[in-house]
């Protein structure tokens, strides 16, 4: 992960590399003047991890949409859509967002658009669950534990845990400190993946 500034404007890029060669890259670049806004968002997922390989684009200023998807059959198809995307859209900005709350935050909400191929808002309900302990070099620090529940709203939303639809809980550890560190997460990265949990590695070096 990494995160380059210019100015007022941050470019944050997550790239993850699987063993069978298939990859996952988000970058996300925001505004942080007086509060963080998205500016564009980039999702590719490709590979044999990713049933569905996908490309997915959205510009937070005019709202378009570019998805193209791989279906069951193989196919490649595209979705371009026009959408009035809300103010507090934080595609490729949880992690970003979630350091940045106050450590006292209670319960807050943020929207995403999600694709599932199709293009529909969401809504993420962050709430916090408490400290938990955990040791780097002997050393035992606490980790604000956030639950992070997607709500998909409307009828779908009424249905969907009676149809198994509801997507899975995200939790994400946060370390907060004079800079904020990012420590574990447990969650989908797409609708309809598997709980994965993403943790810091430590480097490897080589013996002499």
């Amino acid at each position: 992960m990494s995160q380059i500034a210019r100015g007022e404007r941050v470019t944050s890029r997550l790239v993850f590399h699987f063993k069978d060669g298939s990859q996952y890259e988000d970058t996300a670049v925001f505004s942080q003047r007086r509060s963080i806004r998205l500016l564009s968002d980039h999702v590719i997922q490709k590979g044999p991890v990713f049933p569905h390989p996908m490309d997915v684009s959205l510009n937070g200023s005019t709202g378009q949409v570019n998805i193209r998807h791989t279906d069951d059959d193989g196919k490649e198809k595209s979705i371009n859509d026009q959408l009035k995307l809300p103010p507090d859209i934080v595609n490729g900005l949880t992690l970003v967002l979630l350091k940045n709350l106050p450590p006292d935050a209670q319960k807050t909400t943020w929207s995403m658009l999600a694709a599932t191929p199709k293009p529909r808002m969401v809504k993420l309900v962050v709430t916090p669950n408490g400290d938990d302990p955990f040791t780097v070099g002997g050393t035992t620090y606490k980790a604000t534990h956030y639950v992070v529940k997607i709500d998909i709203g409307g009828v779908a939303g009424l249905v969907a845990p009676i149809v198994g639809k509801q997507p899975p809980d995200i939790n994400v550890w946060i370390l907060h400190n004079e800079a904020p560190v990012f420590v574990k997460m447990d969650g989908p990265l797409y609708a309809g993946g598997p709980v994965w949990r993403i943790e810091l590695a430590s480097p490897a070096w080589p013996s002499h």
